[in-house]
């Protein structure tokens, strides 16, 4: 705000000595709290859409075998908790739920919408997905027709098909490494390390290295919450950090095994 009265008055001083320094400090003030409140508003507009949009393609989501169960409804009441949504928060989300399982909820528009809420930005549009794997493989695994509806969200928000086997990699090795899942070999460890970070095991170090700089850096959740996710999902972001920089680990200690 400094540096707009700042601005302002150097300006004003130019065309009209002291007062119009006095008036181009005013109006320097005077723009840049409109500008501040807008981009405020802006940001809250798009934190409020991120929710609603998340539940309301879960809800549908839910239906993608054909009937949504107990199970599901409390996956989706299981995400309530775990973005920690307040009690305003959770009759919009269960509202937006219950929308996106009605037989006449249009998926498409939707994730249009939110495409344009978010201004097309690929790290919010990632998020979004993630959330919805999550929500998918709740249960342990994801089924051929969860794993369809995925792949249609990621392209109705224009995201390559690969990032759902990406993110389904990146859930089960997080998973295996919290339960010390014995039917998890070393082979699918490194396998679903490598589908994390999106990237070829013929890859050398170096690119390798920049590759998970890279993802670090796009979900990083300071930068994510000043694009607009809101303060709910950071604990989410934050795990995601947590499971790329996992996956980088895995292959290196590998790659030391095999050198």
């Amino acid at each position: 705000m400094l540096f707009a009265i700042l601005l302002g008055a150097a300006i004003g001083y130019a065309f009209g000595k002291f007062p119009g320094l006095i008036i181009g400090g005013a109006v320097g003030a005077f723009l840049f709290n409109r500008l501040k409140s807008k981009l405020v508003g802006r940001l809250r507009d798009l934190q409020s859409g991120f929710v609603e949009s998340v539940f309301a393609v879960m809800g549908a989501v839910s239906k993608a075998d054909g009937v949504v169960t107990r199970d599901e409804i409390q996956m989706a009441e299981a995400m309530f908790d775990r973005f920690h949504l307040n009690a305003t928060q959770r009759e919009t989300a269960k509202a937006a739920f219950n929308r996106g399982k009605s037989e006449d909820f249009d998926l498409d528009a939707e994730l249009q919408r939110f495409r344009q809420v978010c201004g097309g930005q690929p790290a919010l549009l990632q998020m979004f997905l993630q959330v919805q794997v999550s929500a998918v493989s709740a249960d342990g695994q994801v089924h051929p027709a969860e794993h369809d509806m995925l792949v249609r969200i990621a392209r109705g928000l224009g995201l390559p098909d690969s990032l759902v086997e990406q993110l389904e990699a990146t859930l089960r090795g997080a998973r295996a490494s919290a339960s010390g899942a014995g039917n998890y070999s070393s082979a699918q460890q490194i396998d679903d390390a490598y589908k994390t970070l999106g990237v070829s095991p013929s890859i050398g170090d170096a690119e390798l290295k920049r590759a998970y700089r890279k993802l670090m850096s796009e979900n990083h959740p300071d930068k994510l919450a000043g694009r607009g996710l809101p303060e709910s999902m950071r604990e989410m972001a934050e795990e995601r950090t947590r499971e790329i920089s996992h996956a980088y680990d895995v292959i290196k200690e590998a790659r030391k095994r095999s050198a």
